[in-house]
């Protein structure tokens, strides 16, 4: 959807046997350990010790027992520390990590140790990715430290997203996501530019990708949480609605006139989605269904245009209905106006007829 073309597809159970590989490569240099604890036994889901202090009883019972087990790492004996591009110097006591469980008694990693051993394994340089997941960092360090590996890696984590009510916005969350927005009919450049304008310090307000790759820096992201403003987004996408090519923004409606283009634009004064637009321009090009109080004159009207000459200008245009049907004021302008737009009340007339004018009589007809 944004342009952003892969240059793999990895799914993380390909590498199961590496991570169990690792798993037991930690407990072969005594830098993991088997625990046969059970819940109850878990100190308010605080790791024990018990198993550690006694490895190889522990170990001698599972091979007699046949007892179920996990593999856990070493609690690290420092502080892990790591600077976050946005937050800064980030650092976590060892018993704030504890001896944590890499490996589940089925023989699947946890999510932790997986994404660092496939980080290790794929020489990843950078991690992107939301706050909420700071927690896993010093684990995912302590790992990779564990197995030997040197390489840096840095950290950046992007400021939680809060709705309108002020609270988290998560992957399940309708409105917000970039799904919901898409389905709404917002344009990618608008979802693009409205995402890094959030919390972030941007030269001007509407922009697009190339522009932003030219100023954008990790650094200049808010440390603090941002929220999710719909206003502003619809602010966004009609200006970037009104930047787009007039025959473009025709063409995402089915059509390839620059004229249709011009016409869309004109009801963005009100509408500020495709969505919208789409309700709008399908109004002018549907047939139209009577309005009782105007039935008369409406097909009086309709039935004058199907049979007029083409007409370069407007005032020609009304003019000539005048001259036909004997109509003026309301009675010409409200049924003329919902013949035309669908409408009684609308956009200037004179506005919108040169650039419907090729279509005026498909467009002026009555719903049978």
């Amino acid at each position: 959807k944004f342009a952003i073309e892969q240059d793999q597809l990895f799914y993380q159970s390909d590498n199961l046997g590496r991570h169990q590989q690792f798993a037991v490569s930690l407990m072969e240099n005594t830098k993991a350990f088997a625990c046969i604890c059970t819940a109850d036994e878990l100190e308010a889901d605080r790791y024990s010790g018990r198993c550690a202090k006694n490895a190889d009883e522990i170990n001698r019972r599972i091979k007699e027992e046949n007892i179920p087990y996990v593999i856990r790492i070493q609690k690290p004996t420092e502080n892990i520390s790591f600077v976050d591009k946005i937050k800064g110097t980030i650092t976590t006591k060892p018993n704030d990590i504890d001896s944590f469980v890499i490996l589940r008694a089925d023989g699947t990693p946890m999510d932790y140790f997986a994404s660092a051993c496939d980080d290790m394994l794929s020489d990843i340089s950078i991690i992107i990715r939301s706050e909420e997941h700071i927690g896993n960092t010093p684990k995912q360090i302590h790992i990779k430290n564990s197995l030997g590996y040197t390489k840096e890696t840095e950290f950046a984590h992007l400021p939680i997203i809060l709705n309108t009510s002020g609270e988290k916005i998560s992957q399940r969350d309708n409105a917000g996501s970039i799904k919901w927005m898409l389905e709404q009919g917002f344009l990618l450049d608008t979802i693009i530019n409205y995402l890094l304008l959030l919390g972030n310090k941007a030269p001007t307000e509407v922009f697009n990708l190339p522009e932003a790759i030219e100023w954008f820096e990790l650094g200049n992201i808010s440390k603090s949480p941002v929220k999710f403003d719909r206003d502003k987004l619809h602010f966004l996408n009609r200006k970037q609605l009104k930047m787009i090519d007039d025959k473009k923004l025709s063409s995402l409606f089915g059509f390839a006139d620059a004229d249709i283009g011009k016409l869309l634009k004109i009801y963005l004064e009100d509408a500020s989605t495709i969505n919208e637009l789409e309700v709008q321009i399908k109004a002018i090009f549907e047939p139209k269904e009577i309005v009782q109080e105007w039935e008369e004159e409406m097909k009086i009207i309709a039935e004058i245009i199907r049979k007029a000459p083409m007409l370069d200008s407007f005032d020609d245009f009304r003019q000539y209905i005048i001259s036909e049907s004997g109509l003026e004021g309301k009675r010409l302008l409200k049924p003329l106006s919902i013949l035309m737009t669908g409408a009684q009340n609308g956009p200037e007339l004179s506005d919108v007829y040169p650039l419907i004018k090729p279509f005026i009589t498909e467009i002026a007809r009555i719903r049978p």
